[in-house]
């Protein structure tokens, strides 16, 4: 029998030991045919591995590609290169901004990955009585999205309040029919700092999983709670890792990406998780398991995840076993070197998104009759994307606030979609201290259009920049335009290689520091500061909320 290539001399990795074999492979159609000590086989090309180890492709379970401001297919062609051959990716954001349509339009993107897809169940993250997005996915669309193969999981349900006690609120409404639809489709949770009670009636709801920020104890509570553990960077501790040997937790927890910005992707993608947790001192073949078995059992993606007959031919070279260094990739059997580049192709109407006024200076001053007023701050946390809240008596000359003498920066949320023009304000403690402003329709969940500075001008000059570029990411400085990275693309994508993007977002950072934005992710930091929920408080075009109880939060009391 004559196959297509023929793999000889390999440390192969056994899934189902997790250990290492010296092992040939056979790969025909892009799937594998057999895996064994000495196999007899013709083949179109034959390749020594020369005693490397070669493990399956990594499986990412939970991740946003959006979040990286870009496509599947510039995504896929940056991935690849680091062993990551398969994603779910919760597309949450471009169906944000654009509805089903945008969804569909951003599903049918080629990638040279294989990209399955969650069903987006926070679209709205809240409810439209607490933000304006570009589209909503309601019962009627869920139940089309469920009809499509591509979706394997319902993305992460992150209203916590509609989930744990709205019996009729549209997320739980979601869970109900996905339920009934596809019985054994997983449920993708999001409950940061939930415990007890509230997290049993989360994970009571049907939802077996969480991604967010772990601790030791959280991840026993949820483990014995049913759920299955995501671990992204933020959740890499010694603690940690050790929680899973210590307790033999492998099979009930997977590494995952979450949210990668461009300027880090060009660096490397899971890969880079599996390398941290080994050097935290997570067993690498147990690290290898938790990147490639369980993400993808998890999914019910069963022809991978492993190398054994039937599977997808994606594998990894390693010639360093310690230090997870890849030598080479291979995506169904072919090198990665020898795969097309992908380009984006993506609508006219999707490419002018951002409908909104262009303000003047009155529209940003705030006014009061009184002599002074307090005000409902929003505090940044230099550690995270939580905030916390803090009142200031601020004073008002000559019937306008004075905000800038307390050093706090006005931070100005404006709707973008064309629906009805709202503004909204907030005061934020611990932003920048320099003279400008920052701004960007990458704004989690909303992505409405959001700028924060510390003077009029400044923010002017970034809205009015935006709007000319039909969305983006824009820093001024001193009434200087320093970094501009253009999103055109539904105001959240870029449709230039990574490469080219991450150098526009590494100029963002870069000034956003300058501004005294301190920050270990400056831009995502910033993008979350109106994610309703997210603690504590948070913005949208309609105001601020305190997030665990949904309540409006006036700018002033």
């Amino acid at each position: 029998m004559r196959v297509d290539l023929l793999i000889n001399n390999g440390q192969v990795f056994n899934t189902f030991s997790q250990e290492f074999e010296k092992k040939a492979i056979a790969i025909k159609d892009g799937k594998i045919l057999m895996v064994g000590p000495n196999l007899d086989f013709s083949a179109d090309k034959i390749i020594d591995a020369k005693n490397e180890y070669i493990i399956p492709g990594l499986v990412d379970s939970h991740m946003h590609i959006e979040s990286s401001m870009t496509d599947p297919a510039n995504f896929g062609n940056e991935a690849v290169k680091f062993g990551t051959t398969t994603v779910i990716a919760d597309a949450h954001e471009i169906s944000n901004v654009a509805g089903i349509a945008g969804l569909k339009e951003f599903m049918a993107q080629k990638s040279v990955i294989d990209v399955f897809y969650a069903l987006p169940s926070s679209v709205p993250s809240t409810k439209p009585e607490m933000e304006t997005t570009g589209g909503i996915i309601g019962l009627e669309e869920v139940k089309e999205l469920l009809k499509n193969p591509k979706i394997v999981c319902l993305g992460e349900a992150m209203n916590f309040k509609g989930i744990v006690s709205q019996p009729d609120s549209l997320i739980r409404q979601i869970i109900d029919l996905c339920k009934k639809m596809r019985p054994t489709m997983p449920l993708e949770g999001h409950c940061p700092q939930y415990s007890g009670l509230d997290l049993a009636k989360f994970a009571g709801s049907g939802i077996t999983s969480d991604h967010t920020f772990q601790t030791p104890e959280s991840i026993i509570e949820r483990i014995n709670d049913g759920m299955f553990i995501q671990f992204q960077n933020k959740s890499l501790s010694k603690e940690n890792m050790q929680t899973i040997v210590k307790n033999n937790l492998y099979e009930y927890a997977g590494f995952v990406t979450d949210d990668v910005m461009a300027d880090d992707l060009v660096n490397g993608h899971l890969n880079l998780i599996v390398k941290r947790a080994i050097s935290l001192g997570m067993p690498v073949r147990k690290a290898i398991y938790m990147a490639t078995y369980t993400p993808a059992r998890r999914m019910s993606l069963n022809d991978r995840g492993a190398i054994a007959p039937g599977r997808v031919a994606d594998l990894i070279f390693l010639n360093d076993l310690d230090n997870f260094e890849i030598d080479r990739v291979f995506k169904n059997g072919q090198s990665v070197s020898d795969l097309p580049t992908l380009k984006p192709n993506f609508s006219k109407a999707l490419q002018h998104s951002v409908i909104a006024k262009r303000l003047g200076k009155e529209d940003l001053l705030l006014k009061s009759s009184q002599q002074s007023v307090t005000a409902n701050v929003i505090v940044l946390n230099e550690k995270g994307t939580f905030t916390t809240s803090k009142k200031f008596e601020l004073p008002v000359v000559d019937g306008v606030i004075d905000w800038q003498t307390s050093g706090l920066a006005l931070l100005m949320v404006q709707e973008r979609y064309g629906k009805n023009g709202n503004i909204s304000f907030a005061l934020v403690k611990s932003a920048i201290d320099k003279k400008g402003a920052i701004g960007a329709t990458w704004a989690h969940d909303h992505h409405n259009l959001m700028v924060l500075g510390t003077d009029i001008d400044s923010i002017l000059k970034v809205q009015h920049q935006i709007l000319d570029e039909q969305g983006g990411y824009v820093v001024v400085n001193n009434g200087v335009i320093v970094a501009d990275a253009p999103l055109k693309i539904g105001g959240i994508i870029s449709e230039k290689p990574i490469e080219q993007l991450a150098l526009e977002l590494k100029q963002v950072r870069l000034e956003m520091q300058n501004l005294g934005y301190r920050n270990f992710n400056e831009i995502m930091s910033f993008s979350t500061i109106s994610l309703l929920v997210s603690p504590e408080l948070k913005i949208s075009d309609k105001g601020m909320f305190d997030v665990k109880t949904q309540e409006h939060i006036p700018l002033f009391d």
